[in-house]
């Protein structure tokens, strides 16, 4: 063996060494517990599943195909970028979307049970951005949280428990050249855990739960920075923006007291989150709780889509082996099926018996390989952090990219300024008589305030959208105004679109309503 050979050949052992001295070292902070992954790639294929066929399949012909209220030549004149990148925008039929509605399904479904995980992950990511890219006015900051943890969820070994077993596999295989394990596959077995009392500790996590904590760190950053958030006001603001609140929410919007005791609570709360990844499992335990009970809140309360169910299924990797274990002595009084239990995980996430089943690649390109990989997650936590910069004003953006998406999907969420004003829309209908009528809610044509105004939105996507567009132009007003008019009277001879506002305080409506004309247009 000549000399340079054999210092690389002692080299390996030790850079393997020096590697799993750091897993042990990071992995109370950044691993996440096996059984936490296979939660968290559950949570996540039932979001898609809920998002695709509660949300978009009853809203496929208005708001996805060219007989809605976002034509392709109109998302072509706004957003040319998207109209090109958008798998769905290659069709303007009902049909092609709903076949590319079901294949989405179909790979969440795949998802769920844990079949082909990581081939399944990647078409629901594709599926979805562009299903989103289709339509972005309905849409808000918790799809796009949705779409970058189904990316970093390509990094993570989802199937580490609670999947199916026939692909396991392929999958494993995919997982090793993917993450450039191959090369550790040769340790001794008592360096090997056996996934319930190891975390898996690699990238993947660290930039999975940094992610998340960015997040709700760029929040906390976001309230200090408003004045409205910093006298205690913002909360009982929000609560008078009638459009948002649903459910129980109009039981607590008139108790001021109790909604400025949650404003400072949840500051406080988004403070607190880089507890999240303290070693101490009680400590890091309660933090989770506190944050899944603020969510759970949020959605009884408001009309928020999948925002908060999507930061709880995330919220689950966070929890560790101790809860992990309480739920498996809940769950091990009922049966389960031998082939959903996973095998043995390294530290790193690779299985004990990957060696067998491993394809011989060469070690040059699993280094390529993982070396990629590492940067593509590098560049895209830091890309990420830089737009949450940007978002909460801590860094300036190029003029180019400051108009406009930046503040539409943004993560801070009603920050730094919360909403002070209430909106909604009337649509007068001109009759051929000259009589003008409501073509929403039929009857005299009023712009008061109405009694509840979320029940003008009739679904989720209609108020996004029409929250989205509100101070659009007639570009983007003139696809609803045909879409109205196909679904009028025929007695209807044109329609006027109007977006009426009023402002709100802490304890209810300031001033009177304004109407604001959109559009009119013949039918």
């Amino acid at each position: 063996m000549t000399p340079l050979r054999e210092r690389l050949s002692n080299a390996a052992p030790r850079d393997a060494a020096t590697r799993d001295a750091l897993r042990e070292r990071a992995a109370p902070c950044l691993g996440v517990d096996p059984r936490a992954l296979g939660a968290f790639r559950i949570a996540l294929a039932l979001l898609l599943l809920g998002d695709l066929l509660v949300y978009r399949l009853p809203g496929l012909r208005a708001f996805y195909t060219d007989e809605g209220v976002l034509p392709r030549s109109t998302l072509a004149e706004v957003y040319p970028t998207l109209e090109a990148v958008s798998i769905h925008a290659v069709s303007g039929s009902a049909r092609v979307q709903a076949a590319l509605l079901a294949l989405a399904a179909g790979a969440a479904v795949c998802l769920l049970v844990g079949y082909r995980t990581r081939a399944s992950t990647a078409v629901s990511l594709v599926l979805l951005a562009s299903l989103y890219a289709r339509n972005p006015f309905v849409i808000n900051g918790g799809n796009t949280i949705l779409v970058a943890f189904l990316f970093l969820a390509l990094f993570l070994p989802l199937d580490a428990r609670w999947s199916l077993g026939g692909s396991r596999r392929s999958d494993r295989r995919d997982r090793d050249e993917l993450d450039g394990r191959g090369d550790l596959d040769e340790r001794d077995g008592d360096e090997r855990g056996t996934g319930s009392d190891r975390r898996v500790c690699s990238l993947g996590t660290a930039v999975a739960l940094l992610t998340l904590v960015s997040i709700y760190a760029a929040n906390a950053v976001s309230k200090y920075r408003s004045d409205a958030w910093m006298s205690g006001v913002a909360v009982p603001r929000i609560y008078q923006v009638e459009e948002f609140v649903v459910g129980l929410g109009p039981l607590i919007s008139e108790r001021t007291a109790v909604l400025a005791a949650v404003n400072w609570l949840w500051i406080a709360l988004l403070a607190a989150s880089v507890l999240l990844l303290v070693p101490s499992e009680r400590l890091r335990t309660g933090v989770v709780l506190s944050f899944v009970a603020a969510h759970l809140g949020m959605a009884a309360t408001m009309r928020l889509a999948v925002f908060p169910f999507v930061m709880i299924a995330v919220l689950l990797l966070f929890l560790p082996p101790r809860v992990w274990d309480a739920v498996e002595g809940v769950a091990s009084k009922a049966r389960v099926p031998a082939r959903l239990a996973a095998p043995a995980l390294r530290s790193d996430g690779g299985s004990a018996d990957a060696t067998a089943s491993a394809p011989s690649v060469p070690s040059g390109v699993r280094r390529g390989v993982r070396v990629a990989a590492a940067v593509l997650l590098v560049g895209f936590f830091v890309a990420l952090v830089w737009w949450q910069a940007a978002g909460v004003g801590l860094v300036d953006l190029p003029a180019s990219e400051s108009t406009g998406g930046l503040s539409e999907v943004s993560w801070s969420f009603f920050a730094p300024n919360p909403p002070d004003t209430s909106s909604w829309y009337v649509v007068r209908a001109t009759l051929d008589s000259g009589e003008s009528v409501d073509a929403l809610g039929g009857g005299a044509v009023a712009f008061d305030r109405p009694p509840d105004a979320a029940e003008t939105y009739p679904t989720t996507l209609w108020h996004q959208f029409g929250h989205r567009t509100r101070y659009a132009g007639e570009t983007r007003y003139r696809p609803v105004a045909a879409y109205v008019c196909e679904r009028a009277d025929r007695s209807v001879e044109s329609v006027t679109v109007f977006h009426v506002e009023q402002e709100v305080g802490p304890t209810g409506p300031v001033g009177p309503p304004e109407p604001q004309k959109r559009i009119t247009a013949a039918c």
